[in-house]
């Protein structure tokens, strides 16, 4: 099917996909997500990896995780985080770094030490469509910098992005004026959800540039919760976006109970998920 017919077919169905009680755990059909798509933002256990990073990283190995996506290095260089991944088997595929205020020659040898083949700003919030603008033109030089390196930059998004501001939405700021040469999109599926978004149709909308989801789980009242335990229709979503280019699935919670116990149940809701 064409991306024009499915994006037809998307507006007359009325992508009711984000969040459908009792479907979120429904098995769909045989298509699976390779285990080695699966990845945890290590955000979500940074109080374990602040006391014991490479006890932490074992743990994880031992759950099944062979990539992870860094949020920093707890007090390691990049040399020596690279080596506590390599002991446990696990690659960084990707960093989250905000790109301003920082040499992004430095944060691009660090990235290659590291053995990311990805950068992702993390957060942005501004009070006017102009400094969104602004910040766009400056997310597409870094991901030149990048690109020109060997690497990719992309942003990570949170709900603000989807909110209207002076009559445009931050997101479509940002898209419009960044180019996928240079910059890939890192969609948060809890903070399309939140933000009032479509998750499909947001994809639709971006053709071939969100390489990578962070499947972050909500409750109806948009209580965070465990990967699988809330009410985002992640079979739905994974399967009308199969053909779309998303390499990596990365489970994140903010503020887990138990890190270890999120990074579990996490990693095995996507490891035996049909949809």
């Amino acid at each position: 099917m064409s991306r024009r017919a499915m994006l037809r077919g998307t507006a007359a169905a009325g992508l009711a996909v984000t969040a459908l009680p009792g479907t979120a755990n429904a098995d769909r059909g045989r298509l699976r997500i390779p285990r080695e798509s699966i990845s945890v933002q290590l955000y979500s256990l940074r109080n374990l990896l602040q006391a014991d990073a490479p006890g932490t990283l074992s743990k994880l190995a031992d759950i099944g995780f062979r990539k992870v996506e860094l949020a920093g290095t707890y007090g390691y260089s990049a040399t020596e985080f690279k080596s506590i991944l390599d002991r446990n088997h696990l690659t960084a595929s990707s960093s989250h770094v905000g790109i301003d205020g920082v040499d992004i020659n430095k944060v691009i040898d660090d990235a290659k030490i590291l053995g990311n083949t990805r950068i992702v700003h993390p957060y942005s919030n501004f009070g006017t469509i102009a400094e969104w603008k602004s910040f766009a033109g400056r997310l597409e030089t870094a991901g030149a910098a990048v690109r020109k390196a060997g690497l990719h930059l992309g942003y990570h998004n949170h709900d603000q992005e989807f909110h209207t501001l002076q009559n445009q939405r931050p997101y479509d700021v940002l898209t419009t004026n960044t180019t996928g040469l240079n910059v890939h999109l890192e969609d948060d599926l809890f903070w399309v959800v939140n933000g009032g978004a479509d998750p499909v149709r947001e994809v639709y909308r971006t053709y071939g540039r969100v390489q990578q989801y962070h499947v972050k789980d909500r409750k109806l009242d948009g209580t965070m919760v465990n990967p699988g335990q809330g009410d985002i229709d992640f079979p739905e979503i994974f399967r009308r976006t199969w053909h779309e280019g998303v390499q990596e699935y990365i489970i994140e919670h903010d503020q887990p109970t138990d890190a270890l116990e999120f990074a579990r149940v996490g990693y095995n809701y996507l490891a035996n998920l049909q949809f």
